[in-house]
């Protein structure tokens, strides 16, 4: 009830943002945190920028 949507669209724009021009974040996820994004709004926003981390299924494979 006390959160602005806009104020939080606003943050997680911001940490795409920094995220993109490869700057650090936190400043960033700390103003998020403080328009009361979620934890999921602000990994989702990391996400748009980075990707979703896939662990390598091939490293245990024998090079013959």
């Amino acid at each position: 009830a006390e959160r602005s949507n806009a104020a939080v669209e606003r943050a997680l724009n911001a940490v795409r943002v920094e995220a993109q021009a490869g700057r650090n974040v936190m400043p960033a996820l700390v103003e998020a945190v403080k328009a009361y994004a979620t934890v999921g709004e602000m990994n989702g926003a990391l996400r748009d920028v980075y990707g979703r981390f896939q662990e390598p299924t091939n490293l245990w494979r024998r090079a013959d």
